[in-house]
């Protein structure tokens, strides 16, 4: 426990000799932030003082945002705010407490590997400015044997994110790249390694998104009895292809699947016709009802129709907000 010392001769009053001790202790973290104040008994007992006049030098202490008082457990050193960000720093890093202590820590851990600050500052405002100019550009890149997918993609980010997306075709995507200075691509998982592989040399940059699990509609699937017809509809053939796929793992020969593409209209007629359930995404939805009440007379039963509302899986689409610089907040 620190000493005080406390001249009864002096000229200068004990209870601000007491202060400015206490005051040094704490500013040069003998009392560091979260310390324990001696209680006033055990001040009194050391100095000699009242224990109100030591009271009265705690509630200055308190009034000058030095020490905080917990009820029922005592006094405290007040863990001080970095004066440059509460009184002249930017409004956001008061709104957004964490981050500017996240910030704070970060910057003190790359001083600490030998960066001036300057270079820091280099350092991010280059990643920044890289960011954001690969932000202005979004592509959508899927080959052309699929790019029914791709369109499923765009109308997805547009939809949901709130941004203009143009859809390329993987096949050209050097040539677009070519005449931008930066951009965000994405494409689906299957494809990133060689959308990497083409836009390496562009300076843009590529995320690979994940596609919805469709859990929900196979939970459906392995519930339907045996021998009912299941129609998938999609604008994605490599979708259909997957679907036939993940059926078949569920049901085997159980129940008959017939899948469309969204362009095959004679086969979309016969799959209304004879589907007891039709699971569609939603490019495909809108077709599928306009074919039923078109084709009416001819249904004997109205199949009851699913409509997948995602394509791509929302962790992905929580990953394209951040990486676009769109917050949290869904457009």
């Amino acid at each position: 426990m620190i000493q005080f010392h406390i001249q009864a001769d002096s000229d200068i009053p004990a209870s601000k000799q007491l202060f400015d001790q206490i005051r040094f202790a704490i500013a040069s973290c003998q009392y560091p932030p979260g310390h324990r104040l001696p209680s006033t008994r055990q001040l009194a007992m050391i100095t000699g003082l009242h224990r109100n006049t030591i009271s009265k030098v705690y509630q200055q202490l308190e009034d000058d945002g030095l020490v905080e008082s917990v009820a029922g457990s005592g006094i405290y050193v007040k863990a001080q705010a970095n004066k440059s960000n509460s009184q002249f720093g930017s409004p956001l890093l008061q709104q957004f407490p964490e981050a500017s202590q996240f910030i704070q820590q970060s910057l003190d851990h790359l001083l600490t590997q030998g960066l001036t600050l300057s270079q820091v500052k280099e350092l991010l405002i280059s990643e920044i400015d890289w960011r954001l100019r690969c932000s202005a550009k979004v592509l959508v890149t899927i080959p052309t044997v699929d790019l029914g997918a791709g369109q499923l993609m765009v109308k997805e980010l547009e939809q949901t994110l709130g941004i203009s997306v143009e859809l390329v075709p993987m096949e050209d995507l050097a040539k677009v790249l070519a005449q931008t200075n930066s951009a965000t691509v994405v494409t689906s998982r299957y494809f990133v390694i060689p959308a990497e592989a083409i836009a390496a040399p562009y300076a843009s940059r590529v995320i690979a998104v994940d596609i919805y699990d469709y859990e929900k509609e196979l939970s459906v699937v392995k519930k339907l009895p045996k021998e009912s017809r299941l129609g998938v509809v999609s604008l994605s053939r490599g979708i259909l292809s997957v679907a036939e796929i993940l059926i078949h793992s569920l049901r085997g020969d159980d129940i008959l699947v017939v899948t469309a593409h969204i362009s095959d209209t004679e086969k979309l007629k016969t799959l209304i016709r004879t589907s007891q359930l039709i699971i569609s995404d939603q490019a495909s939805y809108i077709i599928i009802k306009r074919l039923l009440i078109d084709n009416r007379d001819e249904i004997i039963r109205t199949p009851e129709i699913i409509c997948s509302k995602n394509y791509i899986g929302e962790k992905s689409l929580e990953l394209l907000r951040r990486e676009l610089g769109l917050g949290n907040e869904k457009k």
